[in-house]
């Protein structure tokens, strides 16, 4: 089996897997075929199994909500406990655990007790757990001692050769209970540890995912979709889908807000869906790449229309990636056609007169208003912003890339340390359509 270096930033996802080098049923004994029948690594998703020989000494799990990453939590453990590879090598011993949940009763009720808990789970030698001494025994002598992030010094003395932590962006002193749990994790040949959570923006889950040495592996809610209840996912997508709450809790994404940024993913949130049945005047902007067309190069192409309430409605954002002038020229005009627009307006600061030039040379036919930007991309960008705030501009469906670019643009004029072009076509299309002079409109169907 290939090997992966420990230190590596890795990220997996489930879709690569190797059992070639597995023994098969006929080459094991009796007593070993018992034990492996119904073991879990036969079932288990790639990304909860990996069959890599070299495994990290800190494995950080983040997982939507019910993506099975507790049941992976306790899987682990009991891997390590029965000395199942790859987990563990010959020789590898791991009898002393910790387990670390938000409160003693997260604990016991989840990482325990729990439907995917550590005793729920068991097969073949299922552990005792002995609430008065918070601990969990198994029968070759291996313990797990409980913990709770409410308490860092309790972590102060003892000493552990694995850990297993749980929902990590809900601990009350996470930092503090992390670093003591570190100190601890000194006995055996390789201490290991493995965090299983639903991710937050906290200063600790932002660190881990910082560090190279920490290997990261991400789970959909819709990767374990065959162990959900039937139309669960179904109507939980309905109802959260591309929101920043089901972002997070459903995809497993790290979602947050820019301190400094004009627009907040509350206020996206809020504005989505608000799109007349009828839309009048109809304008695709574009923000030209200032480069040329190497891979970074993104042309901002985003289409906005006034509803019959008077408020403009972001219809699409067909923003493209490393295109020649040709083409990113030719997915605007294709836009324009799409959503029969009146025109389309066209930053001129980066190319001048060659802008409107390409565009015609797709479609001599198409209305094209340059404009030239005289003053700052903040600048520009705030007043759009407080047409948000006061709810006179609402998104027609999500637009993840947009919104994500909007709640991280800063006063430095950029997003996520470039510039912003599909922000930047955004405020050139709302401009045009509530602070700039709106032409007649024609009226028609949105589709």
């Amino acid at each position: 089996m290939p090997a992966s270096p420990t230190s590596s930033k890795k990220s997996t996802s489930g879709s690569k897997r190797s059992r070639n080098n597995w023994p098969r049923a006929g080459d094991l004994s009796r007593e070993d075929a018992e034990l492996v029948e119904g073991e879990w690594f036969t079932t288990a998703r790639a990304a909860q199994y990996p069959m890599e020989d070299e495994q990290p000494a800190t494995w950080l799990v983040i997982g939507g909500r019910g993506s099975g990453k507790t049941r992976l939590g306790a899987e682990w453990v009991n891997a390590l406990v029965r000395g199942f590879p790859p987990f563990t090598r010959p020789g590898d011993r791991y009898e002393q655990i910790a387990l670390v949940g938000e409160t003693l009763g997260d604990v016991r009720e989840v990482m325990i007790e729990g439907p995917s808990g550590l005793v729920t789970i068991a097969r073949h030698d299922r552990p005792r757990f002995e609430a008065t001494r918070r601990r969990l025994l198994w029968d070759n002598g291996a313990v797990a001692q409980a913990f709770s992030s409410e308490d860092p010094d309790s972590l102060r003395g003892p000493q552990f050769a694995a850990a297993w932590c749980d929902e990590i962006a809900k601990w009350k002193h996470a930092d503090a209970v992390f670093d003591q749990l570190q100190f601890g994790l000194r006995l055996g040949t390789e201490p290991r540890q493995i965090l299983t959570t639903t991710p937050k923006p906290t200063p600790l889950v932002k660190r881990l995912l910082a560090d190279p040495a920490v290997r990261v592996t991400r789970m959909k809610t819709a990767d374990n979709a065959a162990n959900l209840a039937p139309g669960f996912l179904q109507a939980i997508q309905q109802r959260y889908g591309g929101t920043h709450l089901g972002r997070q809790e459903l995809d497993g994404e790290l979602v947050e807000d820019r301190p400094d940024a004009l627009w907040t993913r509350a206020m996206l949130d809020a504005c989505c869906g608000r799109a007349e049945a009828e839309v009048g005047r109809i304008v695709v902007a574009v923000d030209p790449p200032a480069g040329g067309h190497g891979k970074g190069n993104r042309c901002g192409i985003v289409a906005a229309g006034l509803d019959g309430n008077g408020r403009a409605v972001v219809l699409a954002d067909a923003t493209v990636s490393g295109q020649t002038p040709d083409g990113w020229a030719a997915s605007a005009v294709a836009l324009y056609r799409r959503l029969q627009a009146d025109c389309i307006v066209a930053e001129i600061n980066q190319g001048g007169a060659m802008v409107e030039s390409v565009l015609r040379a797709v479609d001599p036919t198409v209305p094209v208003k340059p404009v030239r930007a005289t003053r700052g991309k903040w600048l520009r960008a705030e007043p759009v912003a407080a047409l948000y705030a006061q709810g006179r501009v609402g998104h027609a469906q999500r637009f993840a890339a947009l919104e994500d670019e909007m709640c991280d643009f800063g006063p430095d004029g950029l997003s996520g340390g470039r510039s912003p072009d599909r922000v930047d076509a955004l405020v050139w299309a709302v401009t045009e359509l509530l602070l700039g002079r709106a032409g007649e409109p024609r009226i028609r169907q949105m589709r």
